[in-house]
């Protein structure tokens, strides 16, 4: 199988750690072969310079020049409609499944317990 997701001027991107984790930004450019210049203006990101070892490439690309200003690059995410194709993946339902998962307070994972159990009965019924 052929690696897709390729280190490229106008990728998108995930932001795996630090302040800006989980949010997605564009590969404005490559500084080296452990940074790139990213900018985030739709999801308020700051534009800078990020190691790769903090970066998830995703499939989506938005057309941008190199070293493009955050105008252009803000234009390029909203045509593309970047961030509705993104909700839509299982890759971002599944990161929103687990921060929704991560704030369960006790009883809530009580109900949820009690909920698996029913439907897990009432499938050995049938």
């Amino acid at each position: 199988m052929v690696y897709k997701r390729l280190v490229e001027i106008g990728r998108v991107a995930l932001i795996n750690s630090g302040p800006d984790e989980g949010k997605l930004c564009v590969i404005v450019d490559v500084v080296d072969q452990n940074r790139a210049l990213i900018d985030g203006p739709c999801t308020n990101v700051c534009r800078q310079a990020l190691n790769f070892k903090h970066l998830s490439l995703t499939d989506f690309k938005v057309k941008v020049g190199p070293s493009a200003k955050s105008g252009p690059v803000k234009n390029a995410f909203e045509k593309g409609e970047i961030l509705e194709k993104w909700e839509k993946t299982a890759w971002a339902k599944k990161l929103a499944t687990k921060k929704k998962r991560a704030t369960l307070t006790d009883f809530d994972r009580f109900k949820l317990k009690l909920a698996k159990q029913r439907v897990s009965h009432n499938q050995s019924i049938k």
